[in-house]
């Protein structure tokens, strides 16, 4: 089981929720501050964060931000926990990507319900664990690849860049929606990074890397023609 993340800066909060978490099963790792916590999170990420909003060095409302707009963070189920009690504390909390909001001071019990209630709705859906394109079979869970049966090994980047052209097949994705959603960054400069990567990833595909369409001027689709 991934851990619960809780960055939380009052250590007295923190170990209360760090203890009632590990007496429910939980794998669990606490944060005194955003920046801790961020550094973690490149190593290894949680299975759910419950976030203090009023942290030393960064608000939580802007970090939760951070967190969405993130490919590799932006489903990650989070929980604000804080003081503020205002329904527009909550509001603003929630429209921030937030799953859930708690108000100190809280239960123990009620923390657990939630986080539980929370992990049921963002339990993948196994029937949605593959994507697939005629002969191109994509695992999220296992982040495997096969074509026309045999394993086919993708770095991370290549992983996430068919994935993402897969789940919008027929559609022709700009090369800066590509290059925002994989790297993170601004189109401009960076167009031999997406054209090097799409490169290798035809190679890498064999007869099936025709399926990935070259759209002049504009960026690529997958499209979905049969495997030869």
């Amino acid at each position: 089981m991934q851990p619960i993340y809780v960055v939380e800066d009052d250590a007295n909060i923190r170990e209360i929720e760090l203890f009632a978490l590990k007496n429910s099963g939980y794998e669990t790792e606490g944060f005194e501050c955003a920046s801790d916590f961020l550094k973690r999170l490149r190593t290894k990420t949680p299975s759910l964060i419950l976030l203090d909003i009023m942290l030393p060095d960064e608000n939580g409302i802007s970090l939760v931000q951070k967190l969405r707009s993130d490919p590799n963070t932006q489903n990650l189920p989070i929980i604000l926990v804080t003081a503020k009690t205002t329904e527009i504390d909550k509001v603003k909390g929630l429209d921030s990507g937030a799953d859930d909001y708690i108000a100190k001071p809280f239960g123990v019990m009620e923390l657990i319900s939630r986080v539980k209630a929370l992990l049921r709705r963002t339990k993948p859906d196994k029937s949605k664990d593959a994507l697939i394109l005629s002969d191109i079979i994509l695992s999220r869970t296992n982040r495997s690849c096969q074509v026309c049966g045999t394993p086919v090994e993708l770095t991370y980047k290549e992983f996430e860049l068919l994935s993402l052209l897969i789940q919008n097949a027929g559609m022709v994705l700009t090369r800066d929606v590509l290059m925002e959603k994989i790297w993170g960054i601004d189109f401009m400069g960076e167009s031999r990074t997406l054209d090097v990567h799409i490169k290798t990833l035809r190679k890498k595909l064999g007869a099936a890397g025709k399926h990935i369409k070259t759209v002049r001027n504009v960026g690529y689709l997958a499209d979905k023609g049969a495997c030869p």
